[in-house]
């Protein structure tokens, strides 16, 4: 496998990562909104999905598993 090969693979390994994070937090928004507040985000109920949508992949994934993100 080249080293081209390897990085569209880890790309694409990334960023389904990434899309599992988002449609955990859309899955249980109360409990998503509760673990950003705990890490100092300010989001609510009724703009969850705005707030989410700016976030960056790194974002979301260390609001679920602090010092664990998108690498």
């Amino acid at each position: 496998m080249t080293e081209k090969n390897a990085a569209r693979i880890y790309k694409k390994v990334e960023q389904a990562h990434a899309q599992q994070e988002r449609q955990k937090a859309k899955s249980d928004p109360k409990a998503f909104i509760s673990l950003a507040v705990a890490r100092g985000y300010g989001f609510t109920v009724k703009n969850f999905k705005t707030q989410l949508s700016q976030l960056s992949d790194e974002d979301v994934a260390g609001i679920f598993n602090p010092g664990i993100g998108v690498r």
